[in-house]
């Protein structure tokens, strides 16, 4: 059974606006409450017992955020590891590889949020990389997957021409592997080291399955999403 989960939660989340220059998005309040909160609740009911929080943006705040909750977590500051200009989505596990070990492990961003029900349906120990897809209406704004027989072919990013609707969620259960692949990427063509060009390098090799998401996402990443999910988490039965 897998317990380790790395969340992602460095950034600043600048699409929020001035929202954020005192504090990281995953700490605005929903129903009075951060919105962390309610992915680490979710997590841990899911039974991921072993929470590991990649920090940056406002450290401070993120550790006041773990005490004031009760939340027990290992806290990593990336920029402290990697400097403030290596940017990218792979920058978060390139700081773990020795804290992780041989283990599976489950990766999330800390702005999504997902059900109990498919947190658990991640939970799987095999010798595969799993990604979470979610079929989108607007999928030229995400990555979207190309699937046969149920493995990844490739995530191909923000597509200009239809390609698909199954979307990427940045949902993921890894095996020791990725760590392998994260040292073989190079800097993607808008600066940043792409969690999704290690991937596609063990979709290469047959390593990835998709597993598509049965209750719900949610992506916080603007001020709008702030009502959205706030509409969202008074009529769930999840959070009665």
């Amino acid at each position: 059974m897998i317990k380790k989960v790395v969340i992602a939660a460095a950034g600043r989340g600048t699409r929020m606006l001035h929202l954020t220059k005192s504090k990281s998005k995953h700490l605005i309040n929903i129903q009075k409450k951060p919105f962390l909160a309610y992915l680490l609740d979710n997590l841990l009911k899911a039974g991921y017992k072993e929470l590991i929080l990649v920090v940056g943006y406002k450290e401070k705040m993120m550790r006041e955020f773990l005490r004031k909750y009760n939340y027990q977590a290992k806290v990593v500051n990336q920029f402290e590891i990697l400097g403030k200009e290596e940017y990218g989505t792979a920058c978060p596990l390139k700081c773990l590889k020795d804290i992780v070990g041989r283990e599976n492990f489950l990766s999330i961003y800390g702005d999504n949020l997902y059900s109990i029900k498919d947190l658990k349906n991640f939970n799987i120990e095999d010798d595969y990389n799993w990604i979470a897809g979610f079929f989108h209406e607007h999928p030229e704004k995400y990555g979207v997957l190309q699937v046969e027989n149920g493995f990844l072919k490739k995530i191909v990013e923000k597509p200009k021409q239809f390609v698909g609707n199954l979307i990427n969620t940045g949902l993921y259960k890894f095996t020791p592997e990725i760590f392998e692949k994260l040292s073989q990427i190079s800097l993607s063509p808008r600066g940043e080291y792409e969690l999704t060009d290690a991937i596609n390098l063990l979709a290469n090799e047959k390593k990835v399955k998709v597993k598509e998401i049965e209750d719900y996402w949610l992506d916080f990443g603007n001020p709008a999403d702030i009502i959205k999910l706030s509409q969202f988490l008074k009529s769930s039965k999840n959070f009665r």
